[in-house]
């Protein structure tokens, strides 16, 4: 008889999961939702057949009382990754991945239209009848959690395909000729300027971060690839253009004045386009809007940002992690390399060694620390293997930092690997 063993990053984001569970309160929450709905599908997921759809393990943090930028959130956050790209790489993952996808896409479509559907349906209640409209108003509020749970998987689940892609080819460069006059850009990107709303700033396209100057395009944000605002030169370091204080303030206060607009309209997954698409631009602008987004109010919209920053490509990301340790953002710059220690160890070595070119020492010492917290001690000796010379000792001298016994177990993978003496 053939016994399967799970992958080590399944396993141990199913145990995160098991940590998770112990905190429930008894009776009700999330949980008693999801297990009434799908009891087969949750228990696969707890026992690493499937993996946990992210916005699940929001609502399950949710019942555990945890705030979701917290540690156990973060950590669970990093498992999660590793877990679903160790998931999509088995034979079929791609294909069950995008059978997922469209299912997703078609459960968006109909929780849309059932919205529209009740929503009509309680306009025309008679004023006299509260239980009626009680009813329509709890079936409305569901469909509207339905909605926000499609949006959400379709867009995972695309970034997920994407990683499992060849980084796409670079775009053309934006077009030299003059806009016209008068003409105002229009699609979900710059939804902020339909519906004949003249309130507010008029925003060019080429003033929020990264929308490139060509109007609508298929989605390119930081889980899509690099895109030419981003490209990479031959020693993989990102190519930053220089952004003027003052062009960097008037940028992010245009984006978060989109922002803004589409979530008071419920339109969270432009929201996110948005937010992934600000990526592509100057990496020297971040700071001006991570400034602008706590004042506003939304912060968890950098959280969700700094996500998407940890699946940039090494170069790019070593030079968000350099851009925001320079501009006195430690705390963001550790969490987003936190977030980043999921990726395959080749991306590692080589936003690594992008920090090290670039002169940040502290930030690659703390990538590396947050590597071995929560990663194998095996995965550290093939992350070593990239480059034994240079990354051994530093990958020593971090395990140090964390504990005494981390250092033993990450020195009888060396030998293991035959590392030790390198």
């Amino acid at each position: 008889m053939t016994v399967y063993q799970l992958p080590v990053e399944v396993s141990t984001f199913t145990l995160w999961l098991a940590e998770l569970a112990d905190r429930f309160p008894a009776g009700g929450g999330w949980y008693e939702v999801f297990a009434e709905r799908d009891p087969e599908g949750l228990r696969a997921c707890f026992d690493g057949a499937e993996i946990l759809p992210w916005d699940v393990v929001e609502s399950l943090l949710q019942d555990a009382g945890e705030p979701a930028d917290g540690p156990l959130a973060l950590r669970g956050r990093t498992l999660y990754l590793a877990a679903a790209g160790v998931h999509d790489r088995r034979p079929g993952g791609s294909a069950a991945l995008t059978e997922l996808r469209g299912r997703m896409d078609h459960e968006r479509r109909y929780a849309e239209s059932r919205a529209h559907e009740l929503l009509g349906r309680l306009r025309a209640v008679p004023a006299p009848d509260p239980a009626e409209t009680a009813r329509l108003e709890h079936d409305l509020a569901w469909t509207r959690d339905d909605h926000a749970r499609a949006v959400a998987r379709v867009a995972d689940l695309t970034a997920r395909l994407a990683r499992l892609a060849p980084p796409p080819a670079p775009t053309a460069g934006p077009s030299s000729r003059p806009a016209r006059a008068g003409r105002r850009p229009r699609g979900a990107r710059y939804a902020w300027l339909e519906d004949g709303d003249d309130q507010g700033p008029v925003v060019a396209p080429e003033s929020v971060p990264g929308l490139p100057a060509g109007g609508a395009a298929a989605p390119r944000g930081a889980r899509f690839g690099a895109s030419a605002a981003s490209s990479t030169s031959p020693g993989g370091s990102a190519a930053v253009p220089e952004a003027d204080s003052a062009e960097a303030a008037r940028a992010a206060a245009n984006a978060v004045y989109a922002l803004r607009r589409l979530r008071a309209q419920g339109r969270s997954g432009e929201a996110h386009a948005l937010l992934c698409e600000a990526l592509n631009g100057p990496p020297a602008r971040l700071p001006a809007l991570a400034g602008e987004l706590h004042r506003a109010g939304l912060g968890a919209d950098w959280s969700i940002l700094l996500w998407e920053a940890a699946s940039l490509p090494p170069g790019h990301l070593a030079a968000v992690a350099g851009v925001l340790a320079d501009e006195g953002r430690a705390a963001d710059c550790e969490q987003l390399l936190r977030q980043g220690v999921s990726r395959p160890v080749e991306e590692l070595a080589g936003a690594c060694g992008a920090l090290r070119a670039e002169g940040h020492h502290r930030e690659a010492r703390a990538l590396l620390t947050a590597f071995l917290r929560v990663r194998a001690p095996e995965d550290a000796a093939r992350l070593a293997a990239e480059d034994p010379r240079g990354l051994v000792p530093q990958l020593l001298e971090a395990a140090r930092a964390v504990s005494a016994a981390r250092e033993r177990d990450l020195l009888h993978a060396l030998r293991v690997a035959g590392l030790a003496g390198t």
